[in-house]
């Protein structure tokens, strides 16, 4: 009678013991590492879907790097730039989007790659920072806007019925005016600087390649301006001419 209450607590801890060891065994089931190219890209997009970049580019770069000529390690690449893209890796994301632009030109997915590449040099933060700054990012060398644009203009040029292309011709719109915004003012500060040559240059460049943008207005009358303290006097006539044709109700 008196070994009957450690029966029981043998009894139980035996209990506990199975528990814990038939957790155990389903705990190392369920998170065993990926074995093949497969089972590591679902980890990795299950962590992508989860918003875990972190963690998801960590599993992104092992397939890559294990399985480099799996199919599932070029989805893997485009998630990737998604990963890099959403965590701020600037700079691993056009690298990466550049890697298999070059690398796989034909792939039915090439165009996501140029999104991508485009996205993540355009920068939605500028109105914000205008509006509140009061700071006009336009007077800034637009390197990156530059490279965005190219990549939009690639992506809409060669895949104009792409998904991603009506977005990518709404941010041009955006980026041709800030460039052209930007042509001007250099072309401007030359011109009060007495460098007409110098702001025709910067004038012509924003008529020839963001023709309709709004700065081209200005960019005609400083080139009409230029002309007429130069002396070419024909040139500035032509150039009046010209503004006054396309923006008569303006002048």
């Amino acid at each position: 009678m008196l070994f009957r209450p450690l029966q029981r607590k043998f009894l139980a801890l035996c209990a506990a013991l199975l528990v814990a060891t038939s957790m155990s065994g389903c705990v190392s089931f369920f998170d065993k590492p990926p074995t093949n190219a497969d089972e590591l890209y679902d980890q990795a997009k299950h962590r992508l879907d989860s918003n875990d970049y972190g963690l998801a580019i960590k599993s992104y770069e092992r397939l890559v790097t294990r399985f480099p000529f799996s199919n599932v390690s070029r989805q893997g690449q485009l998630d990737l730039m998604y990963a890099y893209y959403k965590s701020g890796a600037r700079e691993s994301c056009i690298d990466l989007a550049e890697q298999f632009i070059r690398e796989n030109p034909s792939h039915p997915r090439v165009d996501y790659a140029y999104y991508v590449k485009g996205l993540t040099n355009f920068d939605p933060e500028r109105n914000f920072l205008e509006r509140w700054f009061r700071v006009s990012l336009a007077k800034r060398p637009p390197s990156n806007s530059r490279s965005s644009f190219q990549a939009f203009q690639v992506l809409v040029q060669r895949f104009p019925d792409s998904p991603y292309a009506a977005d990518a011709r709404q941010r041009m719109i955006f980026l041709r005016n800030r460039l052209a915004t930007y042509e001007v003012f250099v072309a401007r500060y030359y011109f009060n600087r007495g460098a007409y040559v110098a702001a025709l240059d910067r004038t012509r460049y924003a008529i020839e390649n963001y023709d309709g943008a709004p700065a081209i207005k200005q960019a005609l009358e400083i080139s009409r301006d230029s002309y007429d303290y130069l002396g070419m006097k024909d040139q500035a006539t032509k150039t009046a001419e010209v503004l006054a044709l396309n923006f008569p109700a303006q002048q």
